[in-house]
């Protein structure tokens, strides 16, 4: 609301809310019937100096709701089948919005958790309406009873309350889902949207073993653990991790593991010795509610002890591997597996030596770690053996709908959100003990490996040269669908011998002091050096072979296998522009401005793929690197590209206008030459402006040193 004088008297003035956030899982307030949704941090910082956010009017998609969950589903089994379900139905950059009367059966905290996961089904928000169950989870939560009055009265005065009796909403198209039909899931090995149903994990993964790891014949391979008194095998449960915003804020589902926690242990279960666990709550409440419970011990004792809140293995931040498990898988090339309370699990992610991951809801995370692998069936066998060597089954631990429930009624109180959320800025001791130097700039430290001042602004005039187009530019890497934004720029951990481990190493930092990409973030010598440098991508220029490396045509004709980034370094000294092609879905998964950053440091000029995810598009334009797609409905295939070839791409002529249609040249080594015709996806009126400033942040420093 805002107040505004007017005359003698105040008048408060109240309409709905609106966030973006620099988070791609902002989307989570969805839930609450907030509008919002994520974008790069590059987009971020230029509304914060008073640029608009812009887009494109977008289309909305309804999905309806009916029936409800069967007994033993969970929330996070039902945001699994509608990630599924809307990756195949194609929502990238369109609004969904769920109504129906099956949303009368479902809690706040489950619509938060589809919320949360809109950018892996790749729309950009997933809205619930505002409805009774709004009202009672703004009272749950401790919210002043005054402004919960101004939410019903007002959203029943505009016809945005959500009831029985509801008109439905005019849509751009629709979809249905018959609640009652959605089972137990989990997602993997390497996509959200690829899910699979609790008792065909097994057979699914055997499969996979073939065809995505190449193991055939090796399903049954056991080999020693050095020092152990157990063997590995491939689909071996090598990490759980209960963590991610998207379900250690439910409730009902933290909860309902604390729960299965306790009836395990009372039948005498015990995790595999051979996996690694962990609990990383979304918010310190969560750990009040357990304790309250009494479900944190049972946690605790099974090996799920707290770790931290935020982003752990989620993001790659699960920590190395035992010393002689991790020896194991490498030294045997086992394909072993994670499953995690996470969003996404996308290769190279959660961690450099497990391939196979699978996303889960907690309770089936702590289901995995006492199964100790994904290669049975756990609907139809048993999870384990009591004391007396009989055999347990999931279905005798799992706790009721009417259990679960009960707990968090008894569990949860509005006084715990006050108590955690009204110091929340206030910080720990140890985030009070950091000293700062205060000034109107930030006193860059040069010695520094974690933040250094980056070079975006170097040479920046006050007016911006013309954009030149592209001639005769190199390939620096051909890759194919669902490139993510964690393949251009990982967050995980950093290998010794690869650029930016032998950066850090010439700068006195030792390997076991690396960190992640992700916490360096702020030094730009360290992503630059880490961008394509995920262990698992494949650059179509290398046969098959995984990891960030390219074939380098700098200085001879025959090429020479290097380093994406060395590549990129001897084409800049040469001078030589370069561009990526890549197939679709490019740029799916974090909202990592870093995935742009790193590319526009390289030297790379345009990114030429067959279709894009919403916020890296934005990201590159922010950057002033072209996105342009295939016209046509040609693909990088039908060009037959082998990355010895070169391409001349009018750049200026593509920043003329909203989606120009232009036509690059791609000359082949044989020098014949073909047209090669693009559309390039600078979408609206204000990036065209961005674009031909070099990029957001010059246009916005440009503005205001004018001002």
């Amino acid at each position: 609301t805002d107040k505004v004088r007017e005359g003698k008297k105040t008048v408060e003035y109240a309409y709905p809310d609106t966030v973006v956030g620099t988070d791609s899982h902002t989307t989570m307030i969805n839930g609450l019937s907030v509008l919002g949704w994520g974008v790069g941090g590059i987009e971020a910082e230029a509304a914060m100096l008073g640029q608009p956010i812009s887009m494109l009017i977008p289309e909305v998609v309804g999905v309806r709701f009916s029936g409800k969950l069967k007994s033993g589903v969970t929330a996070t089994d039902l945001v699994l089948t509608v990630t599924e379900m809307l990756r195949k139905k194609g929502v990238v950059g369109k609004f969904v919005e769920y109504y129906g009367e099956g949303l009368a059966e479902m809690p706040l905290e489950d619509r938060a958790t589809i919320g949360n996961m809109v950018p892996e089904y790749g729309a950009t928000c997933g809205f619930f309406p505002t409805d009774t169950e709004t009202l009672r989870f703004l009272k749950a939560t401790g919210r002043n009873a005054a402004r919960i009055a101004l939410v019903e009265k007002y959203t029943k005065a505009q016809g945005l309350f959500h009831t029985k009796k509801s008109e439905v909403p005019v849509f751009t198209d629709t979809l249905h889902l018959d609640l009652a039909t959605v089972e137990p899931s989990l997602a993997g090995p390497r996509r959200p949207q690829d899910r699979v149903a609790l008792g065909k994990v097994g057979s699914e993964f055997a499969s996979a073993l073939k065809t995505i790891f190449k193991k055939e014949g090796e399903a049954t391979k056991r080999v020693p653990v050095e020092g152990e008194n157990y063997t590995l095998g491939h689909g071996d449960v090598v990490i759980a991790a209960i963590t991610s915003c998207t379900n250690t804020s439910n409730p009902y589902v933290m909860l309902g593991a604390g729960l299965l926690a306790r009836n395990a242990l009372k039948r005498g279960l015990k995790i595999k010795p051979w996996v690694k666990t962990s609990l990383a709550p979304g918010s310190q409440v969560v750990t009040d509610y357990l304790a309250r419970a009494g479900l944190d011990k049972s946690l605790a004792k099974l090996g799920f002890n707290l770790v931290g809140y935020g982003c752990t293995t989620c993001i790659g931040n699960s920590g190395p591997l035992p010393d002689a498990v991790g020896k194991a898988v490498t030294d045997n090339d086992l394909v072993v597996a994670a499953v995690l309370s996470g969003n996404r699990n996308f290769e190279g992610r959660v961690h450099a030596q497990v391939r196979a991951n699978y996303l889960a809801s907690p309770m089936l995370v702590v289901s995995f770690a006492l199964a100790g692998t994904i290669t049975g069936d756990l609907t139809h066998e048993p999870i384990g053996a009591d004391v007396r060597g009989k055999p347990v089954y999931l279905s005798e631990i799992w706790p009721s709908p009417k259990e679960i429930a009960e707990t968090v009624r008894k569990s949860i109180t509005p006084a715990m959100y006050r108590k955690r959320y009204a110091d929340v800025f206030t910080g720990s001791s140890a985030w009070k003990k950091i000293k700062i130097e205060k000034g109107k700039t930030y006193h860059w430290d040069e010695g520094s490996t974690y933040v250094r001042n980056p070079p975006f602004f170097e040479g920046i005039s006050g007016r911006p040269a013309p954009i030149a187009d592209v001639k005769g530019a190199r390939i620096l890497g051909i890759f194919g669908d669902s490139i993510t934004t964690d393949h251009i720029s990982p967050a995980g951990s950093i290998k010794k011998d690869s650029p930016a481990g032998k950066y850090l190493i010439e700068h006195g930092v030792q390997p076991i002091d690396f960190n992640s990409y992700g916490a360096r973030r702020g030094n730009h010598e360290v992503l630059m050096r880490g961008t394509f440098a995920n262990i698992r991508i494949k650059n179509e220029m290398m046969g098959g072979k995984e990891g960030g490396n390219t074939i380098c045509y700098a200085n001879s004709s025959a090429g020479e296998e290097m380093p994406i980034y060395d590549a990129a370094m001897k084409y800049q000294g040469a001078g030589t522009p370069t561009v990526i092609f890549a197939g679709k879905e490019y740029g799916a998964g974090s909202s990592r401005d870093w995935a742009a950053k790193g590319p526009r440091l390289l030297g790379i000029r345009a990114v030429v793929a067959e279709s894009y995810e919403r916020i890296h598009r934005s990201n590159l334009v922010g950057m002033g690197v072209l996105p342009l797609e295939f016209a046509q409905g040609k693909t990088r295939r039908d060009y037959q590209l082998t990355g010895k070839e070169t391409i001349d791409i009018p750049i200026g002529e593509a920043a003329e206008g909203t989606r120009k249609s232009v036509v690059a040249k791609l000359t082949y080594p044989d020098g014949r030459t073909v047209d090669m015709p693009l559309v390039a996806r600078i979408d609206t009126a204000d990036e065209i402006g961005y674009f031909k400033s070099g990029g957001i942040l010059h246009h916005v420093l440009r503005h205001l040193a004018a001002a």
